[in-house]
């Protein structure tokens, strides 16, 4: 297999628009070979994503999805162009990302989100279990930055596994269409809703209850 430098990649990155990583895997899946690199690219519907991503999406839709009348979610994905944002195959998107909230309770859209203390928190607590296992403080952080990845799975929405094919993230899902589609894409919000959520519900004593309903005293009321 054909050594894959910084060189390589620097160049297939400045050509394609691709990131850093997808550009190095396509030239490793390519030999080296960089017209096949880029076909790669393309077929992943990743090639010229970057490029697309600093360019205004103001149109796009508001989507909603409903389970069981008990769980729903509102998001805004964003797009280019009032033509796109009638396109079936956004509108598709739109509904599975709606889906994907109500199914993984997402907390922030993307990792740049996350207030500074929670990460701090966070990491605190990732250190202190450190400190309690005993592990050597030399390898700390690398174990942290490990732990901080799979916590921005979890309650990142961009870093979340998609729910109808766990070996793509949401980003992902979210470049192939826009690489599809040609326009930039972006989720700007959402609001995720529960019957009864932040609701305190009663809970009942059913000793007391009972207690109650016989007078107290174990005697039936007269």
């Amino acid at each position: 297999m054909a050594e894959v430098t910084a060189a390589m990649v620097k160049e297939l990155r400045e050509k394609t628009g691709a990131g850093m990583m997808d550009c190095k895997k396509a030239l490793a899946e390519s030999e080296g070979d960089f017209a096949k690199a880029e076909e790669y690219l393309r077929k992943k519907g990743i090639a010229g994503a970057e490029r697309r991503a600093g360019r205004i999406a103001a149109e796009g839709l508001i989507g909603t999805y409903v389970h069981g009348g008990r769980l729903g979610a509102l998001v805004e994905v964003n797009c280019e162009t009032d033509f796109v944002a009638r396109n079936e195959d956004f509108q598709r998107l739109v509904k599975d990302i709606a889906m994907q909230i109500v199914a993984a309770n997402p907390l922030y859209v993307r990792r740049e989100e996350i207030p500074a203390e929670v990460l701090k928190k966070e990491r605190e607590i990732e250190r202190e279990k450190l400190r309690d296992q005993k592990k050597p403080e030399a390898i700390w952080e690398k174990i942290i930055a490990g732990k901080l990845e799979k916590y921005y799975e979890t309650v990142c929405l961009m870093d979340q596994p998609w729910i109808q094919d766990d070996k793509k993230k949401i980003k992902d899902l979210v470049t192939e269409k826009a690489a599809k589609i040609g326009e930039n894409i972006s989720i700007r919000r959402f609001a995720r809703f529960a019957v009864g959520e932040g609701i305190e519900k009663r809970k009942d004593d059913l000793a007391s209850e009972v207690a109650k309903t016989l007078g107290g005293n174990g005697a039936p009321k007269s």
